[in-house]
């Protein structure tokens, strides 16, 4: 059975991730700074196979002990999704510092701290696999998000010259990217808001089901050949 780090595994496309990957042959250890009763109830109906550990990636300095007794404690790593992140709207002449600093550490310097620590294993057995949850917000930009679209344009320029590093060890390094999804948080906009946001994608604006399934297909023995790249999931809203 493969082990496989999901993480902001709570709620939201963490946990849409782990309930599609449930269905596979993988062992998931849900990382998040709480459990919700949604994943919970996950693990009460696959005992043994969804785990919960407790980190705030935020904590930069706790991350290399964390990973290192994941593996300890379950064995070899082979696959990783880093999908916690933060966005905290604002612009950037006023934004506070402290927003600032939040989001690069948990959007982009948690990530690559997890995977050079995960990464180490994998090239040992020459397998495995690293996700990078990134937004289309890195490539179209959006007004208030400068900060957030910074750490995800980063994200995917690191999953590039990584798939580069590890290419020769098996080990295969992408992102998805989702565009607006069918949440709760894009219910809440209302009126001609949604309606515009709906209008951008004429295939209709994808779930947090239809992302998990991205993420599956890139932790597949089916994308053995898919590297450095970029999936995007957005119901066509960027084409």
């Amino acid at each position: 059975m493969r082990t496989v780090i999901v993480t902001g595994a709570s709620r939201g496309l963490g946990l849409a991730t782990v309930e599609r990957l449930a269905r596979e042959d993988y062992r998931l250890i849900c990382v998040a700074r709480n459990p919700s009763a949604s994943l919970a109830s996950l693990g009460e109906a696959h005992p043994g196979r969804i785990v919960f550990r407790a980190l705030d990636v935020g904590q930069l300095d706790a991350i290399a002990g964390f990973v290192a007794g994941l593996s300890r404690e379950f064995g070899a790593i082979y696959g990783v999704v880093n999908n916690a992140a933060i966005g905290l709207d604002g612009v950037l002449a006023t934004q506070h510092a402290t927003d600032i600093d939040r989001m690069l550490r948990v959007n982009l310097h948690a990530p690559i701290l997890i995977a050079k620590h995960a990464c180490r294993g994998m090239l040992v057995r020459g397998e495995g696999r690293i996700v990078n949850v990134s937004s289309i917000i890195a490539s179209t930009g959006f007004n208030g998000l400068s900060v957030y679209a910074a750490t995800k344009s980063g994200l995917e320029g690191f999953s590039r010259s990584l798939s580069r590093e590890l290419g020769r060890a098996g080990i295969t390094v992408n992102c998805v990217a989702p565009g607006y999804m069918e949440t709760d948080m894009t219910s809440g906009l209302g009126g001609d808001k949604l309606a515009s946001v709906r209008r951008r994608a004429p295939l209709g604006l994808p779930t947090t089901a239809d992302v998990a399934e991205g993420v599956a297909y890139l932790l597949s023995d089916a994308a053995s050949r898919v590297s450095g790249t970029v999936l995007t999931i957005d119901g066509g809203s960027t084409a």
